[in-house]
């Protein structure tokens, strides 16, 4: 969309964008630090500014020499291709008659000023954002969907209560859902080192991927009991969507909205809100639950746990390039950028020329063999550079220079190190590792079908496994259904989960506590030992 220019009016019917014009003059910094000693008077509750008093309360870092400057930039502001200021006569300093004829004006912000800094403030906010990922909105979503089954039991909801839990719970799911997308935007960022020095970077890397696991772990666990409170809210009965527990609720949310417009419009505007909340619990329902859903997309809580999972050994590989590269290992990229740095800041030909010879060592095959008596030599006689080849003197090239490529006699090569030892002691750790690891999967598998709670003790190594199993699963569920398949990442693992009706619960033991949920049919296979 193009923008008019300040001296031509906008057409009718189209909105006019001069109050953005001033980003685009020479000037756009000052006027920038105008409209913010505006926007801060604003907030103090100050109407009219003069030039001095902007001159005063801009900072000493971008504040011009004179308060003339300010004034022009205000008058260019309050031009009316423009718009973003309001210029008024000033006749409270008139002290005399000579005063009336001259060029006195306070300033006054205009809506549209105000409205294009706070559009302004808004694209910054956004642009500079960095996000987190939040494990504590997970806990609020939970609370608020087990809210709302308390509600949904009640005969005659109260609007009010529904109206508020169905507002908290859509305004912690989209920060949860804004501040993850910000969050993996800077995330690639910050391993692709951009908007980020090496220092800081290995500063904090440590702490960030500990983050990213706790996340992880989070909405592992979270990731499902929201998946099973959603299931239960929709009560899908024969693998169909109906209304369920929570579209009467929506309903009465919209019409508590509703409320407060025109009588002729109320049934409209109940239409429309009650089609905006069923957009954002679709939105959240297709954020938690997936796999085999309608539409056969993977649930975007899967997605970004995959996403965080593959950050981690990316930021491990920027960490292990950074330290090869402090350890003096050679960059060849770099050292040509640093060169190409060099020859766009020589000062003529001639230092480039030098630099190239400097850099490449490209010199003419004749002087390879410079010593005491080709000096001597060359001294008696000399040979100008630009001397042909054939009509140069013939170069003496040693027996040894074209047998072994060196002329200089080196020394003893360095030792070799013998690394058997350490790469022995790591085939062993590597070696230790597999076993357990298969001996956990060993562990788990149930050579059938077992309920939940029959599952004995598990040692750390096996729980951790059967954690990321069960998140696998539950990734997958979707209401409706009653029975889900899942494979691990690696594909060493499948797991088949069949939810029981009985109301049983099951508590499964491990040396760091008891961990306990609804009892459910659970089948484990080892692949790689089938």
């Amino acid at each position: 969309m193009s923008t008019p220019h300040p001296s031509q009016p906008a057409e009718p019917g189209t909105p006019a964008y001069g109050p953005f014009a001033h980003l685009t003059t020479p000037r756009a910094e000052l006027h920038r630090q105008v409209m913010g000693a505006f926007v801060a008077a604003k907030e103090r509750y100050a109407v009219h500014l003069r030039p001095d008093d902007v001159f005063a309360a801009l900072p000493a870092g971008v504040r011009p020499a004179s308060v003339d400057e300010v004034a022009s930039s205000m008058d260019a502001l309050a031009q009316s291709g423009w718009g973003n200021l309001r210029a008024d006569p000033d006749t409270a300093r008139v002290t005399a008659v000579e005063d009336f004829y001259r060029k006195r004006f306070v300033y006054q912000l205009t809506q549209a000023g105000e409205a294009a800094e706070q559009a302004l403030s808004t694209y910054d906010e956004a642009l500079g954002r960095r996000g987190a990922l939040q494990a504590v909105a997970l806990h609020d979503i939970v609370t608020q969907l087990r809210a709302l089954l308390v509600i949904a039991a009640d005969d005659k909801p109260d609007p009010a209560k529904v109206h508020l839990a169905l507002d908290a719970l859509a305004s912690r799911f989209t920060a949860l859902a804004d501040n993850a997308r910000a969050f993996m935007g800077s995330l690639q960022r910050t391993i692709d080192l951009h908007d980020v020095s090496e220092e800081a970077f290995l500063a904090y890397k440590d702490r960030l991927i500990q983050y990213l696991e706790r996340f992880i772990q989070d909405l592992i666990t979270l990731g499902g009991r929201i998946a099973a409170l959603i299931a239960e809210l929709e009560d899908v009965k024969g693998g169909s969507r109906g209304g369920g527990l929570v579209r009467p609720l929506l309903a009465v949310a919209a019409a508590r909205e509703a409320a407060d417009a025109a009588p002729d419009e109320v049934a409209e505007a109940e239409a429309a809100a009650y089609a905006r909340w069923e957009a954002r619990w679709a939105g959240l329902a297709a954020w938690f639950v997936s796999g085999q859903g309608v539409d056969g997309r993977v649930s975007q809580a899967r997605l970004l746990r995959a996403r965080a999972l593959g950050a981690i050994p990316q930021l491990l590989a920027v960490v292990r390039s950074l330290t090869e590269r402090r350890a003096g290992r050679s960059d060849r990229s770099a050292d040509f950028r640093t060169l190409a740095r060099w020859f766009a800041q020589a000062p003529d030909d001639d230092a480039r020329h030098r630099l190239w010879r400097s850099a490449f060592g490209l010199y003419p095959a004749r002087h390879l063999t410079v010593d005491a008596d080709t000096l001597t030599a060359r001294e008696r006689h000399p040979v100008p550079a630009a001397t042909p080849w054939a009509q140069a003197e013939p170069l003496r090239i040693s027996p040894q220079l074209r047998r072994t490529g060196s002329y200089e006699r080196r020394g003893k090569p360095r030792r070799v190190q013998d690394r058997s030892e350490r790469l022995r002691r790591l085939a062993e750790i590597a070696q230790k590792q597999a076993a357990e690891t298969a001996a956990a999967r060993a562990r788990l598998a149930t050579h059938g079908s077992t309920r939940l709670s029959d599952l004995s003790e598990l040692d750390p190594l096996a729980f951790s496994l059967f954690l990321q199993l069960l998140g696998d699963a539950l990734a997958t569920w979707r209401p409706g259904l009653t029975t889900t398949t899942a494979t691990s990442n690696d594909g060493s693992m499948e797991i088949r989960l069949t939810a029981l009706d009985d109301g049983s619960r099951a508590r499964v033991r491990t040396p760091g506590g008891v961990f306990q949920g609804p009892d459910h049919l659970i089948e484990i296979v080892d692949l790689e030992a089938r």
